[in-house]
């Protein structure tokens, strides 16, 4: 993927205090079309328009594995947001494009570990986890709070591989810290609840004062053919209602405000939702991005 105003092949992108951080990249284990069974014709067309690098050969999913880190306003540390694939021993191994890039990323970008102080994890998938820790069981952020919605962590299944290489040791290291609802992580960065893909599943709003907001979606949306028909359900939903309507709520949420979208899996890293004539869903295109600088 090449990414206006990105360096290191796209890897590497910025929004205002926003880095976007490519951990991997690959074809998921089913097609586009199983994947999003309801989409339509039109709606299929309408996805090529938004991401047209989405779409492999023989109707193949192409998606790219992000995470993002947001600057503290004094240059002090960093949020991280989710934690990647991960290593090739991680949970993520049996389907993921392992072992991710994370590591020389964030030196890439000037990123200590020992600076990011929180991270985040929009839900506990495999896929979003796989830098939490490493397979002795020591957080990979030594010096970060983990933090997650309750609601998320009480729906794990205890035979989950996440379980085990995520929740129980950040549990016994006392990193862990969870949380219901709406949550302040600090002035300018706020947890939304965004249910349905998961019970717990959570979003992040980043304000900014002297420019766009920025929404980092999570897999509150996983495909462009969501962007173009937010009603489309995901097979891997766990409650599909719940979360059209989260979907809705937030895009409606950056059209309405103009805020920039930051997605995990499109194939561009920033998008940017227009607005609709009243009644229609809103529908995005792809936001240009900054170039990054370390830090």
């Amino acid at each position: 993927m090449t990414q206006s105003g990105s360096t290191d092949s796209g890897t590497v992108a910025r929004s205002g205090p926003v880095t976007a951080l490519l951990d991997a990249t690959g074809s998921f284990f089913k097609s586009a079309r199983d994947a999003f069974p309801g989409a339509t014709a039109a709606d299929w067309a309408a996805a090529s328009a938004l991401d047209p690098d989405a779409f492999g050969p023989g109707g193949s999913w192409r998606l790219d594995f992000r995470c993002f880190a947001v600057a503290d306003p004094d240059g002090t540390g960093w949020t991280l947001i989710d934690a990647g694939v991960g290593p090739a021993e991680g949970p993520g191994a049996p389907w993921c494009p392992v072992p991710g890039r994370l590591p020389e990323l964030l030196t890439a970008a000037g990123i200590d570990r020992a600076d990011v102080h929180t991270v985040v994890l929009t839900h506990l998938h495999e896929d979003h986890t796989g830098w939490a820790a490493d397979a002795a069981g020591q957080p990979f952020f030594p010096r970060a709070r983990y933090v997650v919605q309750r609601a998320e962590t009480e729906a794990l299944d205890r035979r989950d591989p996440v379980w085990d290489w995520v929740v129980e040791p950040l549990r016994t290291s006392g990193q862990l810290h969870e949380v219901e609802g709406r949550h302040r992580l600090r002035p300018g960065v706020t947890l939304l609840p965004t249910p349905g893909h998961t019970p717990g599943h959570q979003s992040v709003l980043v304000e900014r004062p002297d420019g766009r907001d920025v929404l980092v979606t999570g897999d509150l949306l996983v495909h462009a053919v969501q962007l173009a028909a937010p009603g489309v359900a995901y097979a891997h939903e766990r409650d599909p209602a719940t979360a059209r309507a989260s979907r809705e709520q937030l895009l409606a949420r950056a059209a309405d405000t103009g805020a920039v979208l930051a997605t995990a899996h499109l194939t561009r890293p920033f998008v940017e939702p227009r607005a609709t004539p009243a009644g229609e869903a809103p529908v995005g295109r792809t936001a240009s991005a900054e170039a990054p600088s370390g830090g």
